[in-house]
């Protein structure tokens, strides 16, 4: 009897040793699955992000551009672009007809010099099917000292320069709006001329001059309003020496942002999608803030 109860004990103890060494090994085997699975899917995303790159790895775009600030914008986007295998060749231009037409061509696949207002009149008039990817930036137009130096106690009768040509001369009658200087009709919005003006306390007088001509008059008068481009050529800080600047947020700035535009149908395409997103990065806002004085201004 002894050695029948020793038998049986024997039978099931190594039944049980059996089974937990089945569980053991079960329970190593899922865990050898789960971890081979996760490789798997590992491996499969390191995959799609490598074709992901390797899409766009040894593209090389074409951008025409102004030389400055446009070509000086796009050099630190070329630097990001680098990184991303993306080879970013830079034609500078002098004009502002050759850029859209190599454009439209086909000669380069972008270009950064414009703003909305005269891409479309461009299309309009010449025919041609250019469309904006996205804005970059605007170079604000500012109130400059010229015989005075405070626009909160201006004297009646001041003289203020204004440029001469319509589109301009609306920005600049805007922005003495803006600092309460005198009223502009509802409705003028960047078509507004001094014939819109309808409240003017001081007086002042408007003096219409070619926007070019500008600086170099300003010590003729009492205040200048000037281009930023126009500003930075002749040597004004507009960060120190503007009295008053355009608002990101104004009509002006949103309306005259610089652009990059692409031929109808390529504005989604990955490359040019990744040009913009580096023309737009914070290396570039860091870039323009740092170098132009506020006389170029991120808008994004």
């Amino acid at each position: 009897m002894k050695k029948l109860i020793s038998a049986t004990l024997a039978a099931t103890l190594a039944l049980s040793l059996a089974a937990c060494g089945s569980t053991a090994s079960t329970s190593e085997a899922a865990s050898s699955e789960a971890a081979s699975s996760e490789s798997t899917a590992a491996s499969s995303e390191a995959a799609e992000s490598t074709a992901e790159t390797s899409e766009l790895a040894g593209t090389t775009l074409k951008v025409a551009a102004s030389p400055t600030p446009h070509a000086e914008i796009l050099a630190v986007a070329k630097e990001i672009l680098a990184d991303e295998g993306i080879d970013l060749e830079i034609e500078e231009f002098t004009d502002y007809v050759q850029p859209n037409l190599v454009t439209e061509s086909g000669e380069v696949d972008a270009n950064y010099f414009q703003h909305k207002p005269y891409l479309d009149s461009f299309n309009e008039e010449n025919g041609t099917h250019l469309v904006s990817v996205g804005a970059v930036h605007y170079e604000p137009f500012g109130i400059y000292p010229g015989k005075s130096n405070d626009l909160a106690n201006i004297a009646d009768g001041a003289t203020i320069a204004v440029p001469n040509d319509t589109t301009n001369e609306a920005r600049a009658l805007q922005l003495l709006a803006a600092q309460g200087l005198i009223t502009v009709r509802d409705g003028a919005g960047l078509t507004a001329t001094v014939n819109d003006i309808t409240e003017n306390p001081h007086n002042l007088q408007i003096k219409e001059i070619e926007a070019a001509q500008l600086p170099r008059t300003v010590q003729d008068v009492d205040f200048a309003v000037i281009n930023g481009n126009y500003a930075m050529e002749a040597g004004f800080s507009v960060g120190k020496d503007a009295l008053a600047t355009e608002d990101a947020s104004s009509e002006a700035a949103q309306t005259y942002a610089n652009i990059l535009v692409v031929k109808e149908g390529h504005e989604n395409d990955p490359a040019i999608q990744a040009l913009y997103a580096a023309l737009t990065s914070d290396k570039v806002k860091d870039y323009i803030n740092s170098t132009y004085d506020g006389a170029v201004v991120p808008i994004f």
